[in-house]
């Protein structure tokens, strides 16, 4: 039988990441799956040099060790059940994380790692990871201590694209509500082309309701497919995508939207509303590839 692919989570030690390994801990259980904690550090350099020459181990090693099996106990304490397992790696965050991401179910990280002074936006490594992953990546955002919360909202927000048809975040969001018990709000946000004008009085009206109409389609192309048994609500709100999400945050316990992932494109492969609220939600962020 195979073994069903681990949640991944990479931790440093830090509260963002501490929270991280809650709130995965968490979804490990709710899926019945493996949970495993992953430190990547290339450069970092920790107290603990006598330790570490007692047991003949580099003194970086020895801490990561530490941050590592912490984690692991942490997780245990939370849901004693889950099957968790640590790993040390001495290379970039970003480039073993994103290795990780090829044989994970997902992918989960905190705000920002102990060299953070706010958590107010993104660190490099989660963003950098977003833009690169292989399987769907959490960002555990929502609360300022060192406690992951479980949701109370009662619903997984989902942002609808501009090519909702076969959506694999549309599908994850509907499969998450699934697992929760909830229901999804899925979300399209539309605007006025600034080419158009209202100036004349009989077609105030007229433009406003053509680009709400389009909003409702998107909608229902998204939705067309969707399980009978997850309860879904269709919303359209005028507005910027990303401050129409932020806004949709503050009242979900997940908020779920697509990137794309074009193939032998190198770069950062992450849109600008997926970059948006992943440093402004209010909740915690999944990102999910949506493969060309």
């Amino acid at each position: 039988m195979t073994k069903a692919l681990p949640i991944v989570v990479g931790v440093d030690g830090s509260e963002p990441s501490l929270r991280a390994v809650d709130w995965a801990a968490d979804e490990a259980a709710l899926r019945g799956i493996p949970l495993h904690l992953v430190y990547a550090s290339l450069w970092e350099h920790y107290e603990g040099t006598s330790i570490a020459e007692d047991l003949a181990k580099p003194d970086e090693q020895v801490m990561a060790e530490d941050v590592v099996d912490n984690a692991a106990r942490r997780a245990r304490r939370r849901q004693p059940e889950l099957d968790v397992s640590g790993e040390v790696l001495a290379e970039e965050p970003e480039y073993a994380l994103v290795r990780e991401s090829r044989s994970a179910s997902m992918l989960v990280t905190g705000t920002r790692g102990r060299s953070g002074i706010a958590e107010a936006l993104l660190g490099s490594v989660s963003l950098i990871v977003a833009g690169h992953a292989q399987c769907p990546m959490v960002v555990v955002r929502g609360n300022h201590d060192n406690q992951a919360r479980t949701g109370t909202h009662g619903r997984v927000v989902v942002g609808v694209g501009e090519k909702p048809a076969g959506s694999a975040a549309v599908r994850f969001a509907f499969d998450e509500a699934r697992r929760r018990g909830v229901q999804v709000d899925a979300v399209r946000a539309w605007r006025w082309p600034a080419h158009e004008t209202t100036d004349h009085p009989l077609m105030s009206g007229e433009p406003a309701r053509l680009h709400e109409q389009q909003a409702v389609e998107t909608l229902d192309a998204a939705l067309r497919d969707a399980p009978a048994d997850v309860a879904a609500r269709r919303r359209t709100v005028e507005g910027h995508t990303r401050p129409v999400l932020v806004d949709a945050s503050r009242d979900a316990d997940l908020l779920v939207v697509g990137a794309k992932r074009r193939p032998g494109h190198f770069g950062l492969q992450l849109g600008r509303v997926a970059h948006g609220v992943l440093h402004h939600s209010a909740c915690p962020v999944v990102i999910v590839p949506e493969h060309a």
